[in-house]
C-alpha cells in the first residue's frame, strides 16, 4: 500500500489550515504557501499519473481496515488524470488570482481555494459512496465563499441561487445514498457492484429508483437538463479565477457517473445494467442544444463562457451515453480539452472586461482598446478551439465522438444535435468578437468612451500558456489517446476494480 495515493487529499488541507495558522502575516504569505502548495500537488499529480500507468489499480486502506468496512482511496488512470488536472487549473488561476489582487476583495480566499482542492481531489479518489457525499460536501462549503466572494448584487443573487439549489440537491443525495444502503447493506462501490449483481427481483425497484435518484443529484453537478439553469449566472457573476476554476466542477458530476453508475450499474448488474444510459445520452443531447441557444442569446463575454463551460460538459455526458470504449475515450479526450481552454477563456474575458471600462463584457461597440491585438488573438484562439473548428484540439475531440456515434442506435439524433450546435457556437462566438475587435471606433457610443486599465502582461503570460494546451493536445494526440483508451478499458474492466479494491478473487458467477 502506497502512501501517494492519500497524499492528494492531505496536502490541500494542510495548506489550507497553515494558510489559517499565519492570516495575520498578510495576504503576501498566504499568497506563496498556496502557489508552493499547488505547485506541490501538480508535481504530485504527475507522480500517481506515473503511478496508474506502471500498475493496476491502487487502493489505500486508512486505519489499515480492510474493505468493504473501511474507508478506502482508490487510485487508477481517471483519478490520476482527473488529479493532475485539477492541480494544473488550479495553479493558473490561483496565480491570476494573486496578480490581479482579487484575494483583497473578501476573507480566507486562499483557504477555501485549498479546501476546494482537498474537497475535489477526496471526490476523484474515495471509493464508496458516503465519503463521495462527504468530500462533495466540502467542495461546495468551500465553492459557496469562493463564489461571494468580493461584493456585487448580481453576485449575491447569483451565489443564493447555487447554494440553495445544492443545498436542495445534497439533501436528495442523503435519500439516495440511504436507500441504497437499505437495499444492498453496503456503500463501498465495489462490494455494492457485487450486490447489485446478486440482488433478489424483488429489491429491483428499490436498487433502481435509488440509482436514478442518485443520477439526479449528479446530474445537478454536471448542469444537465433540465438542473443546469444555476449555471450560467453564477459562473458568470463570480470572480474570473474562480470561473475559472469551477470549470472543473461540473466535470465531477461527469465523473461521478462514470465512476459509480458505470461500476455499480455496469454490464454484471443483471435487469439494471446501463438504467442510466438513456437518461444521461438523451438529457445530454437537449442540453447541448440549449447551451447553444444560450451562447446566441448571451448578453456579455462572461455569460457566453458559462454557457461554452455547459457545452462541453453536454458533450462529455453524450459521449458517457453512448457507453462504448471509443466513446469514452474520446470524451476524456475532449475532458482534458475543454476544461483547460474554458478555464483561459474566463480569464481572458476578464482582462477584456477591466481593458473596456464602463462596458465591461457587454457586447456593445467601443473605442479601440488598449492592447487590443494581444487580447483580439487570444480571443480568436479560444474561440476556435472550443468551437471545435480545425485544427485545434476541440475539433479532434468531437470528431472521434461523432465517429464512435456512428454505431450507435441514436447517431441521427447525436450528429444532428452536436453538427447544430457547433454551427451555432461558432456564429456566435463571430458575431462576439466582431462587437468586441473589429468595430469601427467612431461606433462607440459617448458613455462607453474612457476605456480601463490595459492587459496585464503577466496574466496574458498565464492565459498564453493555459491556450497553448490546445495545439499541444493535437501535437501529442497520440500519445493522450493512447492513454485515454487504456483508461476507457480499465473502467470497463469492473471485476478487476472489484478484486482490487476488496482484495479477493471473484468467483465465475460473480464475473
Amino acid at each position: 500500500m502506497t502512501h501517494w495515493v492519500i497524499l492528494p487529499v492531505l496536502l490541500p488541507l494542510i495548506g489550507g489550515l497553515l494558510q489559517l495558522v499565519v492570516r495575520n502575516f498578510g495576504l503576501p504569505v498566504q499568497r506563496s504557501i498556496g502557489l508552493v502548495f499547488t505547485g506541490g500537488l501538480m508535481v504530485m499529480g504527475i507522480k500517481i499519473l506515473m503511478l496508474s500507468q506502471a500498475s493496476e489499480t491502487l487502493v489505500y486502506h486508512l486505519g489499515d481496515w480492510p474493505a468493504p468496512f473501511g474507508i478506502v482511496l482508490v487510485l487508477d488512470r481517471l483519478a490520476a488524470m482527473m488529479v493532475l488536472l485539477t492541480s494544473v487549473l488550479a495553479l493558473a488561476a490561483l496565480g491570476y488570482a494573486n496578480l490581479m489582487k482579487v484575494d483583497e476583495k473578501g476573507w480566507h480566499f486562499h483557504v477555501l481555494f485549498q479546501l476546494q482542492l482537498f474537497g475535489l481531489n477526496g471526490a476523484f479518489l474515495t471509493g464508496d459512496v458516503f465519503n463521495l457525499f462527504v468530500f462533495f460536501e466540502v467542495m461546495l462549503l468551500a465553492s459557496y465563499g469562493l463564489l461571494l466572494h468580493g461584493s456585487g448584487a448580481a453576485r449575491t443573487r447569483a451565489g443564493l441561487h447555487y447554494v440553495v439549489i445544492n443545498l436542495i440537491g445534497s439533501t436528495v443525495f442523503l435519500f439516495a445514498v440511504g436507500a441504497l444502503y437499505g437495499a444492498v447493506g453496503t456503500l463501498n462501490i465495489a462490494d455494492m457492484a457485487l450486490k447489485v449483481a446478486a440482488a433478489p427481483a424483488e429489491r429491483s425497484g428499490l436498487i433502481a429508483a435509488a440509482g436514478l435518484l442518485l443520477l439526479v443529484v449528479f446530474a445537478l453537478k454536471a448542469a444537465m437538463f433540465p438542473l443546469y439553469l444555476w449555471l450560467p449566472q453564477a459562473y458568470a457573476n463570480t470572480s474570473a479565477p474562480v470561473a475559472a476554476f469551477f470549470a472543473i466542477m461540473t466535470k465531477v458530476g461527469v465523473y461521478a457517473i462514470i465512476r459509480v453508475h458505470g461500476t455499480v450499474f455496469g454490464e454484471q448488474a443483471g435487469e439494471l445494467a446501463w438504467l442510466h444510459l438513456p437518461w444521461v445520452l438523451g438529457g445530454g443531447l437537449v442540453t447541448l442544444v440549449l447551451s447553444a441557444l444560450g451562447i446566441m442569446a448571451a448578453r456579455g463575454l462572461r455569460e457566453q463562457v458559462a454557457y461554452l463551460v455547459l457545452a462541453s460538459v453536454a458533450t462529455l455526458l453524450v459521449a458517457v451515453g453512448l457507453n462504448g470504449k471509443d466513446a469514452l475515450a474520446a470524451g476524456l479526450y475532449y475532458l482534458l480539452h475543454s476544461t483547460l481552454l474554458a478555464g483561459a477563456f474566463f480569464l481572458l474575458a476578464d482582462l477584456i472586461r477591466r481593458n473596456r471600462g464602463a462596458a465591461s463584457d457587454r457586447f456593445d461597440t467601443v473605442a479601440q482598446m488598449q492592447g487590443g491585438r494581444w487580447l483580439g488573438i487570444g480571443f480568436f484562439f479560444a474561440a476556435v478551439a472550443l468551437a471545435g473548428l480545425p485544427p485545434m484540439s476541440g475539433f479532434i475531440g468531437k470528431i472521434m465522438i461523432l465517429d464512435a456515434a456512428l454505431e450507435h442506435p441514436w447517431r441521427w439524433q447525436v450528429l444532428t444535435s452536436t453538427l447544430a450546435a457547433s454551427l451555432l457556437i461558432m456564429l456566435a462566438l463571430v458575431r462576439s468578437g466582431s462587437f468586441l475587435f473589429f468595430r469601427p471606433q467612431e461606433m462607440a457610443r459617448d458613455e462607453n468612451a474612457q476605456l480601463g486599465e490595459p492587459p496585464n502582461r503577466l496574466a496574458l503570460v498565464i492565459i498564453g500558456g493555459m491556450l497553448l494546451m490546445a495545439p499541444l493536445l493535437v501535437l501529442f494526440a497520440g500519445g493522450i489517446m493512447d492513454f485515454t483508451i487504456k483508461t476507457s478499458t480499465q473502467l470497463q474492466q469492473v471485476p478487476k476494480y472489484i478484486e482490487a479494491v476488496l482484495e479477493k478473487p471473484l468467483t465465475g458467477s460473480e464475473r
